[in-house]
């Protein structure tokens, strides 16, 4: 993270960093709650399916491209369609971690804002889950799509009937796309390096990711997005001084003292003669 994360200026955060124990249970917490939150829907497999159709007729409305043709980029060779289900398998959770993590050590300020941000997205995804079960589009048999997970592995789901580890009928909204648009938020506006905007591709491969291998509809992204700008909203960073510590725009840099003092020795422009020189 050296180069993408180099820090604007070497003050310290103006926010004590929070003890570790009450953090690591407390997001261990939600974790626990939203594992388990997902289950309370599990039985509802015909509503879910309904909702299936309902959204994909929503995104022929709307001219949405259809996820077909990304999920053709991938079946071009077994490598693609491989890695696609990798990232998706291993990259969401441990991101979502080592970018806390880092908050913590090195933006107490930042990681007590990014992380009521992501417990607010994710208890309102929940919410969704539970009034609105949704199939994936792999399980949809008008969009045609292909499990590539099951075909191609790794997959990290088992048949739905016997999957008691997650809940496959809430793919709205898509979790692993807000958290990583959450991440690359959260490292533009909590660093000044002149590469931290390639942190965007993050929630790009996993749009890319979760839409080819038909774990998600385009709609699930639309909504997560809705529902960070709502948690971004609401959330407001704070620092000691009551000042917000988050920004996307560059830091203002003063002169500095040698700056100054190079002005100092600068001669401006003699205005008088010029106002003598008029008069002659």
């Amino acid at each position: 993270m050296n180069a993408l994360t180099e820090p604007a200026e070497a003050k310290p955060s103006a926010i004590a960093r929070p003890p570790l124990v009450r953090e690591l249970l407390l997001v261990v917490g939600l974790f626990l709650v939203y594992k388990f939150g997902r289950q309370l829907v599990t039985g509802h497999t015909a509503e879910a399916y309904r909702n299936a159709g309902r959204v994909w007729h929503w995104e022929r409305v709307l001219d949405l491209p259809g996820e077909g043709s990304v999920q053709s980029l991938l079946l071009h060779g077994d490598t693609f369609a491989h890695l696609a289900n990798t990232y998706y398998a291993t990259v969401h959770f441990p991101a979502t971690v080592a970018f806390l993590v880092w908050l913590y050590l090195k933006r107490p300020a930042h990681y007590v804002w990014a992380r009521r941000v992501l417990a607010l997205l994710t208890g309102a995804a929940l919410v969704l889950h539970l009034v609105f079960p949704l199939a994936p589009p792999r399980m949809l048999a008008a969009a045609g799509l292909v499990d590539t997970a099951k075909v191609y592995g790794p997959s990290v789901y088992g048949p739905p009937q016997t999957d008691t580890l997650s809940n496959q009928f809430a793919a709205m909204p898509s979790l692993h796309f807000g958290w990583a648009l959450m991440v690359a938020i959260g490292l533009i506006v909590a660093t000044r390096s002149r590469l931290r905007w390639l942190w965007l591709l993050h929630p790009l491969v996993t749009l890319v990711v979760i839409v080819g291998t038909a774990n998600h509809y385009w709609m699930d992204a639309i909504v997560a997005t809705a529902l960070l700008g709502i948690a971004l909203a609401v959330v407001r960073p704070q620092t000691s001084s009551g000042r917000t510590p988050v920004s996307l725009r560059p830091p203002h840099r003063t002169p500095t003292t040698a700056g100054r003092a190079q002005e100092k020795l600068t001669p401006a422009e003699p205005k008088k003669n010029v106002l003598a020189g008029a008069v002659r």
